[in-house]
């Protein structure tokens, strides 16, 4: 990307960031409300990342079993990648449910959400693919 267009990028990225503040500034709600609408979206925010990352949790270990029954027809080099895989997705499923304890608890944030579902889910990915050959 050359220089220009990545001036241009960041010149419509604070545009935009500003004028997200300003319509929340300039809102007919009161700033209580608007308080209370930005919590209850990120709560609710939340609360879905929460739902999706159980759901992928389940799918995982669905899927490690079905890896782990295919590892025992596999041979030579195909059992390593197997094995390799599984242990991949078993340690994507710790993390997923030490998060998923963590938020019961209260004490994760959105970040922490968003990178543990994107690894569920890109182990999960993976090990398909395994057991699809």
């Amino acid at each position: 990307m050359s220089k220009k267009n990545t001036n241009f990028a960041l010149g419509a990225i604070m545009a935009a960031g500003i004028g997200y503040i300003v319509g929340i500034l300039t809102a007919p709600k009161s700033g209580k409300e608007t308080r209370g609408d930005i919590h209850h979206n990120a709560s609710k925010a939340k609360t879905e990342g929460e739902k999706q990352l159980k759901s992928l949790y389940s799918d995982l270990q669905d899927t490690i079993d079905k890896a782990n029954q295919q590892t025992s027809k596999a041979k030579g080099k195909a059992t390593k990648e197997y094995k390799d895989a599984v242990a991949k997705a078993d340690a994507a499923r710790a993390k997923a449910k030490l998060l998923l304890s963590a938020l019961h608890d209260g004490d994760a944030d959105d970040p922490n959400l968003k990178a543990v579902i994107k690894e569920v889910s890109s182990a999960k990915t993976n090990l398909v693919k395994f057991i699809k050959k």
